[in-house]
């Protein structure tokens, strides 16, 4: 079943340049739908590096489990991605046919199998036809090149809208480097990476266990602070690989090298710019929420507030009927478990203060809130008045369109 482009869609699609030392690839392969790219492979130039973050569900997917292990060499030529069917709660029927795939790819590539990593998305529960993709694959290297990231970002998605795209340059010393990224996901997001897939490549020579701790830290900052439904997925990956192929540039001694400064910003970048798109393509979204937690405990705790905010049901459908109750608000900030003065608290929306000290703010006129809210970009700002723990965070409202989506997914 197909939706309409959601309308908090970007006017434009990145153009994503090509990057030295990585091709990709795409191909029909009817994994559950029809007439449409559900399989993509990206290949990496041999010595790439690669580092990860994966799902912290107990009923992780079997492709979580194999990145998992695989990432522990740090080494990577592969990167298998299906559509359509998550490989999870499937037994030992999943771990086989993973087993295959990788096998299958190693022997065409001439790599080691822990240099495969794949990833799947879509419905649980349900066998991998695997002799689809593995039947797909002489076509599919066949067909690698560096300008197919597009095509790639639109096989990976499910109930998306629209693929994900973004890109970045930074510096290194003197040398120039390029980070592109492609995502999808739009509902079951709630990540909790310790249906939500990321893949970021870029020619930087960068060590894998730096680029874990770079890529780990900015995680934190951009898909870990994003929430559509509440819902944590099965399968979600994040996978960052470094080719190696840029210019000569000085090899960093850490994560936290001033060398590297241009280049974690744009890290960060990427990863923040992806995870916005992946909530403005959220399940009948209709609105765009950004919310900023200041006062907090510790940065841990604002960022706590802040989901317990932006996944209450009660505020995103306020939200969606352009109701301006703040007070659902302040609900959430009592229910998230963390610290809050009441008598301190206070709320704005859209710049405007609705209550401060604990109540409303004397002479609030909610004509400039009602306005802000029946807008399609919106933001909250509350004070918990405890400390000096900030973090931002970003959700979808919640519509009808949402259960019209989710009441026929396997339809």
């Amino acid at each position: 079943m197909t939706h309409s482009v959601s309308p908090l869609a970007p006017d434009r699609l990145a153009i994503l340049p090509p990057i030295a030392g990585v091709r990709l690839a795409a191909r029909a392969c009817a994994i559950r739908y029809k007439d449409r790219d559900d399989v993509m492979l990206m290949e990496l130039a041999p010595g790439s590096t690669i580092a990860g973050v994966l799902t912290r569900s107990l009923t992780r997917s079997a492709p979580v489990d194999l990145c998992r292990n695989h990432l522990k060499a740090g080494k990577a030529r592969a990167i298998l991605v299906n559509a359509g069917n998550a490989n999870a709660f499937t037994g030992r029927a999943g771990i086989q046919s993973v087993d295959r795939c990788v096998k299958a790819v190693s022997a065409a590539l001439g790599c080691r199998a822990t240099e495969v990593f794949m990833a799947s998305t879509g419905v649980i529960g349900e066998t991998l036809p695997d002799d689809r993709i593995t039947g797909a694959l002489t076509n599919l290297i066949k067909n690698l090149s560096a300008d197919s990231w597009a095509r790639a970002g639109s096989a990976i998605m499910t109930t998306d809208t629209y693929p994900k795209l973004s890109t970045r340059n930074a510096r290194i010393g003197d040398a120039s480097v390029t980070i592109n990224g492609i995502a999808k996901g739009s509902g079951m997001i709630a990540p909790d990476m310790a249906t939500m897939l990321a893949f970021v490549a870029t020619d930087a020579k960068i060590p894998a266990p730096i680029l874990q701790r770079i890529l780990a830290d900015a995680a934190q900052k951009s898909f870990n602070s994003i929430t559509v439904d509440g819902d944590t997925s099965t399968s979600d990956t994040l996978l960052l690989a470094a080719s190696g192929k840029a210019p000569a540039h000085p090899k960093p001694k850490a994560a936290g090298d001033p060398l590297l400064r241009d280049f974690r910003r744009a890290v960060e970048e990427v990863l923040r710019d992806l995870a916005c798109q992946v909530v403005k393509d959220g399940e009948g979204a209709s609105k765009f929420i950004t919310i900023d937690v200041t006062g907090a405990a510790t940065q841990r705790a604002a960022r706590a507030i802040g989901l317990a905010i932006a996944n209450s049901p009660l505020v995103k459908t306020a939200i969606a009927g352009g109701d301006a109750n703040w007070g659902r608000i302040v609900m959430a900030v009592g229910k998230s478990g963390e610290r809050a003065d009441r008598d301190r608290l206070s709320v704005a929306i859209g710049g405007t203060i609705i209550a401060e000290k604990g109540q409303r703010r004397a002479g609030y006129d909610e004509g400039p809130v009602a306005q802000h809210i029946r807008g399609r970009d919106i933001h909250v700002a509350v004070d918990v008045g405890v400390g000096r723990g900030k973090a931002r965070v970003w959700t979808c409202d919640l519509t009808h369109g949402y259960i019209d989506i989710n009441a026929d997914y396997r339809s």
